[in-house]
């Protein structure tokens, strides 16, 4: 049987460098080396993808984020143009709409190639955050971004969105719905799970007994950090004594650790301790509105922990109000405290999200997504699909 060639464009492809690239690794770990054959193209990884075939090429940091790099394909057109020659690819997968984005995008249109891509990253909702001592610039460059969006998107065959939100303001931006196809993000149950819930772990932390609110993220000012300290201020005035544990890490963690001196601190850490945490936390706390998806999200409450979060982005499409969690006024760092308050305040309430969030959970399966992933990549390779859509 003739396998299918999938030539795949992403700028970072570290594993567990964020959301975006553990989604990416799921699908890479699912490949079925008997049915299609990758080719890995990317800036940032290492030198070789589970033993595919791989071309890394050279990357920058942003200038505005050095946490990320960005592919430069111009700076190896000649033998990456050699290599996707020599591959004979079926089918373009593209992650994010960047140089290399648009590089794979022009390749696969000038060889009438079927185009799947994922929405991976909210870009317009940065802007506010690196552009706010700058604000008459915001509407500028949010215009550009809808623009370059609609251009991209537009010249995709499908594009796997993870929640309804999303959808409705990607199509505000003139992206054609039949282009959007919603695929959410799967989550491991045995991982992540209430099983794992230990006061212990908790005290030797804290060095106390008191319930502990938890924020899980990268430390990067996108993610709301203002409303974070806004509402640590309000939580360590108040008459209630609770603990506020901080996980991650990034380019403003020295800026938190000095905004807020009595939280605790763990730096970047893995996945198997991080599931112990929130099993062991009593309110998951996350008001970043740049999320896409929000897989801590989606962690936190398959491991049975209440979550207050912001009614913005795509993680508000995971809570139903007063259900399974709290959704507060992005901003607002008295409605997090209140909603907070509540739940810690009131155990049966406590309980009933748990149980409500761990009914959403379990019923998303990584098995299931990666089974339609590679389905839709089978049928859009043997349709090939002879021309590019314009925008």
């Amino acid at each position: 049987m003739k396998k299918i060639k999938v030539a795949f464009f992403a700028d970072i492809l570290v594993e567990d460098f964020d959301g975006a690239v553990r989604t990416m690794y799921q699908l890479i770990k699912h490949i079925d080396a008997e049915r299609f054959e990758y080719l890995f193209i990317y800036g940032s990884g290492p030198d070789k993808i589970l033993g595919f075939e791989s071309i890394k090429i050279p990357a920058v940091p942003l200038p505005i984020n050095t946490n990320y790099a960005i592919a430069l394909p111009a700076l190896a057109h000649k033998s990456l143009t050699k290599k996707l020659k020599a591959f004979g690819a079926d089918i373009v997968h593209i992650s994010t709409p960047s140089f290399l984005g648009n590089f794979g995008l022009d390749y696969a249109e000038q060889n009438a190639l079927p185009v799947i891509s994922i929405y991976h990253t909210h870009f317009i909702s940065y802007v506010d955050y690196y552009l706010k001592h700058a604000p008459v610039f915001i509407n500028t460059v949010k215009q550009r971004i809808v623009k370059g969006h609609k251009a991209f998107y537009n010249r995709c065959h499908k594009v796997y969105i993870p929640s309804e939100s999303i959808k409705n303001e990607l199509c505000a931006m003139g992206i054609l719905p039949s282009k959007l196809k919603i695929w959410k993000r799967g989550i491991d149950t045995l991982l992540f799970s209430p099983y794992k819930r230990s006061k212990t772990i908790l005290q030797r932390l804290t060095g106390n007994r008191n319930p502990t609110v938890i924020f899980a993220s990268r430390l990067v000012w996108e993610k709301n950090l203002e409303t974070l300290f806004a509402i640590y201020d309000k939580m360590m005035a108040g008459t209630l004594p609770v603990n506020f544990l901080i996980v991650g890490d990034g380019n403003a963690e020295q800026a938190c650790r000095e905004r807020m001196p009595k939280a605790v601190f763990t730096g970047k850490i893995d996945h198997r301790y991080l599931s112990l945490l929130y099993a062991s936390a009593d309110v998951f706390l996350f008001p970043s509105v740049s999320e896409t998806y929000g897989n801590v999200v989606v962690e936190a409450m398959a491991s049975g922990l209440p979550c207050v979060i912001a009614d913005g982005g795509g993680s508000k499409d995971f809570i139903e109000q007063g259900i399974n969690g709290f959704k507060c006024e992005p901003y607002n760092a008295a409605d997090y405290v209140e909603k907070i308050s509540l739940i810690l305040n009131n155990k049966l309430l406590s309980i009933q999200f748990s149980a409500e969030a761990l009914k959403v959970t379990r019923q998303i399966s990584w098995e299931q997504l990666t089974q339609t992933y590679f389905d839709d990549v089978s049928s859009m390779a043997v349709k090939h699909v002879p021309a590019l859509a314009s925008a």
